[in-house]
């Protein structure tokens, strides 16, 4: 077997012409249409994929693989290109997919399966104040008047709760970078150690804590961990046996205190490690056109609407037309909202190419 000196380093990964981070984000952005399959079906978030033997459902796997993405090339960005263009990308990344998206479930997606008169539909607080909490404050449970009444659900846009956190990290990096901390690998592999060590304790002095609680230390763990790897791009080697070694440890752990945060850690590495692997650095994987973030907005709209259309259909049954509709809607935000946004930022900043690595938010 090669020795692990002879490993690739992330950063020898990086300077290949081609990697899996597009197709990968794609596939969790996906993931978490499946997952969801099954609780916008019967209202159990039990229900879904893992969910029983992991102690998170698949979709919380794929946001957590998007948070590790995510940190990584965040942590990239800003310290490749300096506070303005990083704080132009985030902005051009996030909102206009998001207030579009938020705007089309409002008024045509409610409108057109609202039990309301539409005039009175649209006239109702309701309405506004669902665009308002959802593109302000990424509230994900305010319920549209009228709308999914009967779904074992209500609220139109159950993902966007993960963009609070995904602010708060850009934020983070921001004055990270501004104090000059980015400089700092040692502050650095510091953070992403001080959370792993948080996530273990909330485990061991409140084993019953909630999800709000976990989430809240979970998803800045994973992100520092991103960016912790890629600013030690140039010392740490890719190894599938060593993601492998990270995972046997979380399952050998599963039943003990320890086991959240060797999961979270396994799969920060792990999912750079497949981004990374020359399985995935192929111009096929490459992808040229960025999918994944329309598809995690659209994803659970119109999976509610296809429940109220079908109500008594199985989820095996809609899993397919919602994966489909999904992607076509998500294309479609691509290709009029996404890429013309990023391409303001390729003007404002005098450049004539754009590369579509930037991540997407989960």
């Amino acid at each position: 077997m090669m020795g692990l000196g002879r490993l690739p380093t992330i950063e020898a990964a990086l300077s290949r012409p081609s990697n899996g981070f597009a197709v990968t984000r794609l596939a969790l952005a996906l993931a978490v249409v499946v997952s969801h399959a099954f609780s916008v079906t019967t209202g159990h978030v039990g229900d879904e994929p893992l969910a029983a033997a992991t102690g998170f459902t698949l979709g919380e796997h794929a946001v957590n693989g998007f948070f590790a993405i995510s940190g990584f090339l965040v942590t990239m960005s800003f310290a490749r290109r300096g506070w303005r263009d990083y704080a132009l990308s985030r902005a051009l990344r996030i909102v206009p997919g998001l207030v579009v998206a938020t705007l089309i479930v409002g008024l045509l997606i409610g409108g057109a399966l609202t039990r309301l008169d539409l005039a009175a539909y649209l006239q109702d607080p309701g309405l506004w104040r669902f665009v308002s909490s959802t593109v302000t404050t990424f509230k994900s449970n305010t319920v549209l008047p009228g709308v999914f009444a009967d779904n074992p659900f209500r609220f139109p846009m159950g993902t966007v709760w993960t963009l609070k956190y995904e602010v708060l990290c850009y934020g983070g990096v921001m004055v990270a970078g501004l104090a000059g901390l980015l400089r700092s690998r040692r502050f650095a592999a510091g953070l992403a150690a001080a959370l792993f060590v948080a996530v273990l304790l909330l485990d061991v002095l409140l084993p019953g804590a909630g999800k709000g609680q976990q989430t809240a230390l979970r998803l800045p763990f994973l992100f520092a961990a991103g960016g912790a790897l890629y600013l030690w791009r140039d010392r740490v080697r890719l190894s599938g046996l060593l993601a492998a070694i990270l995972f046997g440890a979380a399952i050998l752990a599963l039943r003990s205190p320890a086991y959240q945060a060797l999961l979270f850690a396994a799969e920060a590495y792990g999912i750079l490690w497949l981004s990374l692997s020359p399985v995935l650095a192929r111009p096929a994987f490459d992808l040229r056109h960025d999918f994944s973030y329309g598809t995690y907005l659209y994803g659970w709209p119109v999976q509610q609407a296809l429940r109220q259309i079908f109500p008594t259909a199985s989820a095996v049954a809609l899993l397919a037309p919602s994966l489909l509709l999904t992607l076509g809607i998500a294309a479609l935000s691509w290709f009029a909202v996404e890429r013309p946004a990023l391409a303001l930022k390729a003007r404002a900043l005098g450049r004539r190419t754009l590369r579509t690595i930037e991540p997407a938010a989960p």
